[in-house]
Order: C-alpha cells, then structure tokens, then sequence
C-alpha cells in the first residue's frame, strides 16, 4: 500500500440537505483582513443568508454590516441569539477557543481560520467540544483550496500514484506585522504544514528537527524544518524526507512546494498560480537509452537534461480559493458530512506546528 497524491478536497453533491432548501442562515466572527472577505462570500453566494458579523471594533463591525446589508454584533452568543446555523471565525488565533466555545456549545457549525488553535491544549478542547456537541468543525486552511492545488489533483487522478519521497517547501515573505501574536510556525508554516499532512494521508511526522529565530517579535520569525516520515512495513516501509523554511523577514514574496516522488516530480508555484508535473512513466524510454549510454561510456556532456523529459504544465484555472472554501464547507453543513478539513486535520497540524516550535526551543537552551 502507498500514499498517493489523490487526496479529495471541496464540496461532493449534497444527497441529503438536512435544511430542505432553505438558506444557510450564515455569520462571521471577527471581519478584519480575512473576516471580510468570508462576510462578502456569505452575502453573495447562493443557498446561504448573512445573517450578521461580529468585531470587538464598533466602527468596524457597523462599517462591514453596513457595506453587505447585514447586522452587527458585539459577541459570538448574539449570533447564536440571532438563529445562525454557520459561522465562520476569523478572529486572531489565541481567541479562537473563546469565539467557538458559545457557538458549539449551541451547536452551530464552525469555520475557523488556521491554525485552529494557538496551542495543543487549546486545540483539543475545541476539537473535543465539537465531538460532544456533534457540531461541524471545518478549518481553514485555504492553501488546499489554491486552484494550483486542485490543478496537481487533477494531474495526479490518473495513472500510477505518486509516492512522496522528498518534498522542499518555500514559504517568505517580508513582514507584514499581522499575526504578530504568534512565531512564523503557526503564522506561515501551518499552510505548508496541513499540505504535507494531507500528502501524506493524515499522517503525523515520526522525527521532528528544527531551528528558529526571533528577530522582530518575541517568536520565531523564520525557522527551517525537517520532517522525517518513516512508514511502517504495512506500506512498504518507505521514508519521506519534509524539509519546509519559512520566513516573514524576507525582501520578496516566495511560496514554492516541490515534491520528488517514485513515479513523478511537481513543482507547485501557489503565488505565481502555476506548477509543472513530470512523470516517470512518460519519459521511460527516454531514460532507459541514457542509462545504457553511460554504461557504453558514452560522453553526454552535450545532453540538455531539460530536452530529455516531457515537461507538462498544470491546467490552472481562475477561481477564488475562499469561494472553493466555503462552498466545501457549507456543502459539509447541509449534508452532515464530514468537511474536507475537520477538527482531526486541524490538531494534528497543530500538534505538529508544537512539536517544531519546541524543537526551535531545544536548540536555542
């Protein structure tokens, strides 16, 4: 058995809508840089209604209720008094707990921006409130919803899988001071963190080596990590090798994933919205002649390597990731289904994201 890079991600068709047609009475939680584009997502799509928006900022709460026709409100339990059945929460992440609390509690579905908590404590108490409860919890981690994502989906559906072995991932940028409140690990690299989990079939890293520095704020503010994975014999005992850096002191913007596997190489390009794949099996014959060559002793020093494999690149198309997002959780919400990101994915990214934040912190004691 091997881990293949098919995994599913987005709304499936709704067999059962346990609303019977009616709207999705839908509301954000905090409608900052990331909240209003949730808010104007609502207010715009079908099958869904903005019921109303949250912000701890009077001004800014009456400036978004006002530009998509909706109310404002001062706190998560006014939402829940207000009939919502969907919420999404976009506030900073170290109240993320307090936010979804009053909401799951009340059993109203949760969309909360990665990562999903500011710790593991905090994390299992949101992921074991929403199994109590039996409410929906999707995370938000839109990279997955990246058209360039489901662009290498596409690629990869058919044909043999493609089994990682190594993946490189870049990730900088300059500072933006946002997300101040947390390092760069739970910032930055929980995107890449969730990719890489989800590459990997939810399975968690075995060997954790990292190293940080905190420069601007009091967290690290780029870090490398390596993440070994070593499969156990059941899958055919082979080993994937993560290495992930991230940075936001850089000079320029970079988000480049590159993953080498037994049946293919994919570069994947999320700023720039490009990627190539190139396959093993599509180049064979070409690689076969040039294996026997250096056997014969053949000189190839005039070879370009770049002309010897069939480069394609991948179909991208132009749609919004936080439409995709939304629509794949609302689709979760009216079927009862389980959302393509739930609390599971979310702490294990989390778990994850800790256990490099505490190998940054072994190396600098």
């Amino acid at each position: 058995m091997s881990t293949s890079l098919r995994p599913t991600t987005g709304a499936r068709p709704v067999a059962i809508d346990r609303f019977e047609g009616r709207p999705i009475r839908c509301g954000v939680v905090g409608v900052g840089r990331m909240g209003q584009h949730h808010a104007r997502v609502y207010a715009n799509m079908a099958g869904c209604q903005l019921v109303g928006v949250v912000d701890a900022n009077p001004a800014r709460r009456a400036e978004i209720a006002a530009k998509f026709k909706t109310r404002g409100f001062e706190t998560p339990q006014d939402l829940v008094a207000a009939g919502v059945d969907a919420v999404s929460i976009a506030v900073p992440t170290v109240h993320h707990e307090d936010s979804a609390r009053p909401l799951l509690e009340a059993g109203v579905a949760c969309l909360i921006e990665k990562p999903l908590a500011k710790d593991v404590a905090s994390a299992t108490a949101i992921k074991s409130l929403a199994e109590k409860t039996g409410a929906c919890l999707m995370v938000g981690h839109i990279e997955r919803f990246n058209p360039v994502m489901r662009a290498m989906r596409k690629a990869t559906a058919s044909g043999a899988p493609v089994v990682p072995r190594f993946m490189e991932v870049s990730r900088v940028s300059p500072m933006t001071f946002r997300s101040v409140d947390v390092g760069v690990v739970m910032d930055m690299m929980i995107h890449d963190i969730d990719v890489v989990l989800m590459l990997m079939g939810g399975q968690e890293p075995d060997e954790v080596e990292a190293a940080g520095v905190g420069v601007i704020t009091d967290h690290e503010d780029l870090c490398n990590a390596r993440l070994t994975f070593r499969r156990p014999r059941s899958t055919g005992g082979k080993t994937c090798v993560v290495n992930i850096t991230c940075s936001r002191l850089a000079l320029k913007t970079e988000r480049v994933t590159r993953i080498t596997g037994e049946n293919a190489y994919i570069k994947i390009d999320y700023a720039a919205k490009q990627g190539i794949i190139i396959r093993r099996l599509a180049n064979e014959i070409q690689m076969a002649e040039v294996r026997e060559q250096i056997r014969q002793g053949a000189d190839l020093t005039s070879l370009k390597w770049h002309e010897l494999v069939n480069i394609e690149p991948l179909e991208v198309d132009d749609s919004e990731p936080i439409v995709a997002e939304i629509d794949a959780f609302l689709g979760a919400v009216r079927s009862g289904e389980r959302p393509p990101i739930d609390a599971e994915a979310g702490f294990a990214n989390v778990r994850t994201a800790q256990r490099i934040a505490d190998a940054i912190a072994r190396g600098m004691s």
